[in-house]
């Protein structure tokens, strides 16, 4: 895991509380972020928390769990709002949480699912973006968005085509942003391949060596190799990196053309 310097910085991170978030969350903490991470459940929250800091050495931000549901306006900005009152300033937002309870193909969907789905995967980062600026993302030095895409976003696969036109179209939001909210802000996503996470475990749990074998870097991904792509794209010594797509796969991409 790289190392990066983000003392005396506050960052937002939902869905904070495992896989990708959860690394991240850590990640930023261990580079001196002070880290307030959410996930819909109190208890989960407060735990991923907890467990980060007791593996966090002394020179290390804080970290701080909350409850917060992706697609609740209301919450966005307690969070947001809280993250100013409690450190002074938001320099970092990222848009981890995620769902994707639609599965099967695009027109056998229940409306309700497919709208779900785009609530917290397309909707909510806008949301959450909205409610960083109005706290004051970014009147301290340039703010920095990262949105976790995937993959799925620049291709397409049998039974998950919903969530991969939810993520697609986070792609398009993360340029129109980065569009409108430099030189403030700085917005980035990252499109990630298959990563061993809960979200993704239907993806590789029983068939980890299939993808593997059309993976050029012969292996899946882990959440902190995701979590250096997102801490690359918040520091500062990339502050001239704006509307960019970052695929972390493992090559899986190029691997499974032809296939």
């Amino acid at each position: 895991m790289t190392t990066y310097d983000f003392t005396g910085r506050t960052a937002v991170v939902t869905g904070g509380s495992r896989g990708i978030g959860y690394a991240t969350a850590a990640l930023l903490a261990a580079s001196g972020a002070d880290v307030i991470l959410t996930a819909r459940d109190a208890a989960r929250a407060d735990d991923a928390a907890r467990t980060i800091t007791d593996s966090l050495p002394d020179s290390a931000g804080s970290v701080t769990g909350t409850a917060a549901h992706a697609a609740d306006p209301a919450a966005a900005r307690a969070v947001c709002d809280t993250a100013v009152d409690t450190t002074g300033r938001l320099d970092i937002l990222v848009n981890n949480a995620g769902t994707n309870p639609a599965y099967g193909p695009v027109t056998d969907q229940d409306p309700a699912l497919v709208a779900k789905v785009f609530e917290i995967n397309t909707t909510a980062p806008a949301v959450w973006t909205a409610a960083a600026l109005a706290a004051g993302l970014g009147t301290v030095g340039t703010g920095a968005v990262v949105n976790i895409a995937s993959i799925g976003a620049l291709t397409m696969e049998d039974g998950i085509g919903v969530y991969n036109a939810s993520k697609a179209a986070l792609v398009h939001l993360t340029r129109q942003m980065a569009r409108e909210l430099g030189p403030r802000v700085r917005v980035n996503s990252v499109c990630p391949g298959v990563v061993r996470t809960r979200l993704s475990e239907a993806l590789w749990r029983d068939h980890e060596d299939t993808v593997t074998a059309v993976t050029p870097l012969a292996r899946i991904g882990e959440p902190s190799d995701i979590a250096d792509a997102v801490a690359f794209l918040a520091a500062p010594s990339t502050s001239w990196i704006t509307g960019a797509n970052l695929v972390v796969d493992g090559g899986q991409l190029v691997g499974t053309v032809g296939h």
